[in-house]
């Protein structure tokens, strides 16, 4: 199966920009989509590769900074690089606080856009790798019966099992019994591991 190379989005009411885009992104070789406003980005399928967003922030209709909360609202984590005018400084410090990679004041070179780029493709790879963790680590939690589960949240806050058996008024016994079906089901070989997994998962201790 050929390997699917990343997808550069483009969001741009002005057609000189999206045009130079598209002929800068053919030239480096990128996969690319332009799309002359925010709703009709919107309307684009769920993407499933490595890819980043450059929006501008002034446009008719859903403006950037406006798409960039509907994205957030949807939990679509899309790398996005700001291309802003003069005079967006604070819109652009809000943008970078939701988290956006980058900004770029117009005009800005081809190198520094290519740069921009780059760092927001390796984001999405983390959170492409991140998501696919945590969604393997929802898969192993699935297979634990309620009681297995329970146990798991008293042992990643590092009690023993006698206080374990203690707190669910059960024998040591049946907690060691349980705790090595956690370990075998969840594929860690130690107590650290479990919860570096879990953290993944959001899955919270009990409280001792």
């Amino acid at each position: 199966m050929k390997k699917k190379t990343p997808l550069i989005f483009i969001v741009d009411d002005d057609p000189d920009v999206r045009q130079a885009l598209g002929l800068l992104f053919e030239s480096a070789d990128y996969d690319f989509e332009i799309f002359a406003c925010a709703d009709e980005f919107l309307l684009r399928k769920a993407c499933h590769r490595t890819c980043c967003l450059i929006l501008d922030i002034r446009m008719p209709g859903l403006n950037g900074l406006e798409l960039q909360d509907e994205l957030i609202k949807r939990e679509i984590a899309v790398p996005i690089i700001f291309i802003t005018g003069h005079g967006d400084v604070p819109k652009t410090v809000r943008a970078m606080k939701k988290g956006a990679v980058d900004f770029l004041p117009k005009p800005f070179t081809d190198e520094e856009l290519l740069n921009a780029v780059d760092k927001a493709l390796e984001e999405s790879s983390r959170i492409r790798k991140d998501k696919s963790q945590k969604d393997n680590v929802q898969r192993l939690l699935k297979t634990l019966t309620p009681r297995e589960y329970e146990i798991m949240r008293w042992v990643i806050t590092g009690m023993l099992n006698k206080q374990i058996a203690y707190n669910l008024g059960i024998s040591e016994r049946t907690v060691k019994f349980h705790r090595g079906n956690i370990m075998n089901k969840m594929q860690v070989v130690s107590v650290a591991d479990l919860v570096r997994v879990t953290q993944k998962a959001d899955v919270f201790p009990m409280k001792t």
